[in-house]
């Protein structure tokens, strides 16, 4: 007489394959996180030294109409970028709040620094640039 065996086929996964899969998907993700947060913290800093451009060639603009630049003091915050778009850049809303950095211009008549600095991190990225054209990057 003939036995036939029958054997079930499960067409599932087990929890262990479960639990593989999940843990190299968050591996994945958490490398995928850490990259994202790196281009974007890249890309406002790329757009501040723009602004930073901007402003220095308003400031040679302002230059030939006043004989002076315009050098209000210094500390980057709200209040000083504000003015600083105001005065140089027309109040064209170049500066916002989605670009992470607050701007000043500090010097004298004959020369300048403008400032950026990084707001809400632990160590700020604080950019400068003179009217020489020199760059400082500090924690950058």
């Amino acid at each position: 007489s003939k036995k036939i065996f029958m054997t079930t086929r499960s067409s599932g996964f087990t929890l262990i394959e479960l639990l593989v899969v999940v843990a190299i998907l968050g591996i994945i993700s958490a490398i995928g996180i850490v990259s994202y947060n790196g281009y974007v913290s890249s890309a406002k800093r790329k757009s501040a030294e723009n602004i930073i451009l901007q402003i220095s060639l308003a400031q040679s603009e302002y230059y030939s109409d006043e004989d002076r630049y315009f050098t209000p003091g210094c500390g980057p915050n709200n209040s000083t970028s504000t003015t600083l778009e105001t005065t140089l850049l027309g109040g064209s809303d170049v500066i916002t709040p989605e670009i992470g950095y607050e701007f000043c211009s500090q010097g004298s008549a004959e020369n300048y620094t403008i400032i950026a600095q990084e707001t809400g991190a632990k160590s700020p990225c604080k950019l400068e640039y003179t009217d020489k054209s020199v760059w400082t990057r500090t924690n950058c």
